[in-house]
């Protein structure tokens, strides 16, 4: 097993991929897990993830699936890697949420994606329920699964939809990591994300402002009195986006910096 890692390194290192040793290490136990020698089957797997690898397929897409949270979630075409910016939004939730922590809470997730937020926020929110929409059918499908795979499929609805196209009800907690990405800026994004996160998930318009405006219509009748919304930003739209919450009758009440110390969530409530 060591020698089969050592050389999966190497190729790796050769390949100019900076973080070698740790990638080698994720392949083995994910591909081959405990089997000591290898066997067949694990050896194929081996080969064919380490083929895409040097293709230049980033690790998670090649292992199907990434943690976030502390929890697991498969991955698909139509959807984002889940990443640890984005939990920022969790900790957000937690924290102005905190005296409701065991209330039937209703949540709403918007442009669910691997639905990563609703699923986290329910493991955290035991009476919880939820509704995850994305415009990927794609998307859908895999939130669902990934519902399942976490424990909350009875508390996880999901549906195909735009943005909040259908829905009558309101929810306590919003929560959206929406599209912000300027779209003359996506070809400068590192070739890990470029080539292989759907572009519907990262295209934000001329401005990369087109999602917030959406949900700057869309919020203040779909929060509950009391209710949250929690977005999250790009580097530099904080001022950008709480305008436009503002202006749309929200209050700013919290902005939350992620651990590389940049403006990450957002939070807004209805002014009172």
């Amino acid at each position: 097993m060591s020698a089969v890692r050592k050389a999966i390194a190497l190729a790796l290192k050769r390949a100019g991929i900076g973080d070698f040793t740790f990638e080698a290490r994720i392949l083995v136990e994910d591909l081959a897990g405990d089997s000591d020698p290898i066997d067949e089957a694990a050896s194929a797997r081996l080969n064919d993830a380490l083929a895409r690898r040097l293709a230049g397929e980033p690790l998670w897409r090649v292992i199907g699936a990434r943690e976030f949270w502390g929890l697991t979630f498969t991955l698909s075409q139509g959807t984002l890697e889940p990443r640890p910016d984005s939990e920022t939004l969790i900790e957000a939730a937690l924290i102005h949420l905190a005296a409701r922590r065991h209330e039937p809470l209703r949540v709403l997730d918007l442009g669910t994606g691997t639905g990563c937020l609703l699923i986290a926020t329910l493991r955290e929110f035991p009476q919880a329920t939820g509704l995850g929409i994305d415009l990927s059918a794609d998307a859908v499908a895999t939130a669902s699964a990934n519902a399942a795979r976490n424990g909350v499929a009875e508390r996880a609805a999901f549906r195909q939809g735009d943005w909040t196209d259908g829905v009558e009800e309101r929810f306590d907690l919003v929560l959206s990591n929406p599209p912000y990405i300027a779209s003359d800026e996506i070809a400068e994004l590192d070739r890990n994300v470029r080539e292989h996160d759907p572009h519907l998930a990262l295209d934000g318009g001329l401005d990369g402002l087109t999602a917030y405006r959406a949900l700057a219509a869309a919020l203040p009748g779909h929060l509950n009195s009391g209710g949250h919304a929690i977005l999250e930003i790009g580097a530099g739209q904080e001022a950008a986006v709480v305008a436009l919450m503002e202006q749309a009758g929200l209050r700013h009440l919290h902005s939350r910096r992620d651990l590389g110390g940049h403006i990450r969530a957002l939070v807004f409530g209805h002014r009172s």
